[in-house]
């Protein structure tokens, strides 16, 4: 995950999301708070080495909860997340602070 803090935009910061190729999938989407958790709204782009990104556009001075959507049907946490909480789920949900 890179995070750039925009001189331009003030109260904004540009997040990359990436996930490696040994996720073993074929698309996948970024997930969290920032987008009502919905599995549509922020796809990340498979590269031809296998692995996946996506930029947002995120407000300063918050933290938010995420996961990784795989292939429509699972879910994973983000290895280079700043941390981990518990869900109401029962498993955890990746956080980013910015």
């Amino acid at each position: 995950m890179n995070k750039t803090y925009l001189k331009t935009k003030k109260g904004t910061v540009k997040v990359t999301f990436e996930l490696g190729a040994d996720v073993n999938a074929q698309a996948a989407v970024v997930v969290g708070e920032f987008n009502n958790w919905d599995p549509a709204a922020t796809p990340m782009k498979r590269k031809k080495d296998g692995t996946f990104s996506v930029t947002v556009n995120l407000e300063r001075g918050k933290q938010y909860r995420y996961k990784y959507y795989l292939d429509g049907q699972r879910w994973a946490n983000d290895p280079q997340a700043d941390a981990l909480t518990p869900n109401i789920f029962g498993t955890q949900d990746s956080v980013l602070a910015v």
